[in-house]
């Protein structure tokens, strides 16, 4: 018996230290941004496309002060309620830092001082992004106007305050490949909008029970993580619009029903409202190609 639990001891001890390791973050290399320049500009294309307002923005900010990325949104799931932080540039925001530490966070999920990010942060479709983007991108948000308003605290209970336990769930979800093919420079350009900047699945398509992504039933629809009604499918058989709708509606706001974008979407629409109309039609162009 004394040997047994020797045993079961060193095995646990074994187990804990395999879970250790495996659960450590993985930042991208010191020299992942070496010779990338940012340019504003893209840079401001970069931020309406991946919406970075939509959840940064303090609730209810309307016009310029979306620009103001105090923080203060949020995000009900069956994990907790997530709290988007600031991340203007400021001492309470993400002044000090460097373009690679924004790659950590947005690639990786990793901040800069090493801990994991949950994936409120949609890093599981940001993965895929260009690190050129991010540092367009840092550029850009490094000329906004700066919030003293103190990030919050996620309202997250035990075990999902765990943090570590998130390096295990991107070992076994973190995937930057492409779900979709794309053959054609703007289905290509699309696809990048979509499964990367724009982050769309993330609300449109269903989760397994550990909360990734159900990559198998793309875009096809799913709960509210607040538990309030369901987000619909953005596919081919389920969205009856033709490209030139789905532009316009990403553009307007208007559906070809003479109704109106509402709830998340339209705080979704204020973003693609400012891409180019080249980049709007792109996006139309793959949700039109997804079966």
């Amino acid at each position: 018996m004394r040997k047994l639990l020797l045993t079961l001891a060193a095995l646990a001890v074994i187990a804990a230290a395999a879970g250790w390791l495996l659960s450590a973050p993985r930042p991208l290399g010191e020299d992942a941004m070496a010779g990338l320049t940012g340019d504003a500009d893209r840079g401001a294309q970069v931020f309406h496309a991946a919406g970075c307002a939509a959840c940064h923005a303090a609730p209810g900010a309307e016009g310029e002060a979306r620009l103001v990325l105090a923080g203060g949104y949020r995000m009900e799931s069956p994990f907790g309620t997530f709290i988007a932080p600031n991340i203007s540039p400021s001492p309470q925001g993400i002044a000090g830092w460097s373009a690679l530490d924004l790659a950590n966070a947005l690639t990786r999920g990793v901040s800069p001082k090493g801990a994991h990010y949950y994936p409120a942060l949609p890093y599981g479709t940001y993965t895929r992004m260009t690190l050129q983007d991010v540092a367009d991108l840092k550029v850009f948000m490094d000329g906004l106007p700066p919030s003293d308003t103190a990030s919050l605290p996620h309202e997250v209970g035990f075990p999902f305050s765990i943090r570590r336990a998130l390096g295990l769930w991107k070992l076994l979800f973190l995937d930057d490949a492409w779900v979709r093919p794309a053959d054609t420079p703007e289905l290509e350009r699309g696809r990048y909008l979509v499964e990367a900047l724009g982050h769309c699945a993330e609300c449109h398509t269903p989760r397994n029970p550990l909360g990734a992504l159900d990559t198998a039933r793309w875009l096809q629809g799913a709960p509210n993580p607040s538990g309030k009604g369901k987000i619909p499918a953005i596919n081919a058989a389920s969205l009856g619009w033709s490209a030139e709708e789905i532009a316009y509606y990403l553009e307007s706001g208007f559906t070809p029903d003479f109704d109106s974008a509402g709830g998340e979407m339209a705080q979704v629409v204020k973003n693609t409202a400012q891409l180019t109309p080249g980049d709007r039609a792109a996006i139309a162009a793959y949700v039109k190609a997804v079966p």
